[in-house]
């Protein structure tokens, strides 16, 4: 479908699911423009929050992609900062590729 030009395992098959999401959303809204809504409070607090949990389950041995994800979704949703909120969702849809990428390869 597309020429190679991913290398890591399982991102190939997650930007395809993506592009197809991503067709059906343009198809049924068309494309969309909204204000970011991030970097108020209580976002900034909860992103404080969720880095201290994902530590927390990390150094006690229970770390799960959930705690990942939210750490990360968090941080995203506390920065206001267009650029910096940019790179905050970029380690969100590689933590969900992780994810789905581990999913995939469970037996």
């Amino acid at each position: 479908m597309y020429p190679t030009l991913f290398t890591t395992p399982g991102v190939k098959k997650f930007a395809e699911a993506i592009d197809h999401e991503r067709q059906a959303q343009l198809a049924k809204f068309g494309d969309q423009k909204h204000p970011d809504g991030t970097g108020q409070y209580p976002e900034t607090i909860d992103a404080d929050v969720a880095r201290m949990a994902c530590q927390q389950a990390d150094e006690g041995g229970y770390l799960d992609w959930l705690h990942i994800l939210r750490e990360e979704v968090a941080e995203a949703f506390a920065e206001s900062d267009p650029a910096r909120l940019r790179a905050e969702l970029i380690q969100v849809a590689a933590v969900c590729a992780a994810w789905i990428h581990d999913l995939d390869t469970r037996p």
